[in-house]
C-alpha cells in the first residue's frame, strides 16, 4: 500500500525532529503545498549562534524572562523563514508539525495563510498547561487543525 501523505510528511517531520541540537524538545517542521515539501524546520538556535547541546549539554541554554530557552527558534518559525528567503510560495499551505504550535507561532502561521495544521503531540501537555493556546487561536480564525496519531 503507497502511504498517504499526511503519514509520509509526520514521519518526515519526525525524522527533521532529530537534528535539533535542544537538550530539552526535539521538534521538527515540514511545509508542503500541492503534495510538494517547500520547506523543513527543527528548533534551535540562529545559524551562527550557539548549539545548546555543545555549549550547555548539561541544562541547556540560559533561560529568558518567562523561563523558556533564550536562544530557540521553534521548528515552525524556522521552516517559515527559510521558505520566505527562499520565496516560496506559503499561501494556502500546510504544515506538519512533530509538536502543536504555541500562541506566538499560531500568530505566525496564520499571517503567513497556512491553511492547514497537522500535529503529533500537544504543546500543552508538554508544557503542563490547561490548553493549546496556539491551536485554539489558529481553529478560531479558520485555520484547519488537526493531531495526528502518535507514535507508539
Amino acid at each position: 500500500m503507497r502511504p498517504a501523505f499526511d503519514e509520509i510528511y509526520m514521519e518526515l517531520a519526525d525524522s527533521i525532529a532529530r537534528r535539533s541540537h535542544c537538550v530539552h524538545r526535539q521538534v521538527g517542521a515540514v511545509l508542503a503545498k500541492d503534495t510538494r515539501i517547500i520547506s523543513i524546520g527543527y528548533n534551535g538556535p540562529p545559524e551562527g549562534t550557539h548549539n545548546c547541546d555543545e555549549e550547555w549539554p548539561e541544562k541547556g541554554c540560559p533561560k529568558d524572562s518567562k523561563g523558556s530557552c533564550s536562544l530557540a527558534l521553534h521548528a515552525e518559525q524556522n521552516a517559515l523563514l527559510y521558505a520566505m528567503k527562499n520565496g516560496a510560495d506559503i499561501k494556502g499551505s500546510t504544515l506538519y508539525l512533530t509538536l502543536s504550535p504555541c500562541l506566538a507561532c499560531a500568530r505566525l502561521l496564520y499571517s503567513a495563510e497556512v491553511k492547514k495544521v497537522v500535529f503529533r503531540h500537544s504543546y500543552a501537555a508538554y508544557k503542563g498547561l490547561a490548553c493549546d493556546e496556539g491551536v485554539d487561536f489558529l481553529r478560531k480564525f479558520g485555520v484547519e487543525v488537526i493531531q495526528y496519531p502518535a507514535q507508539s
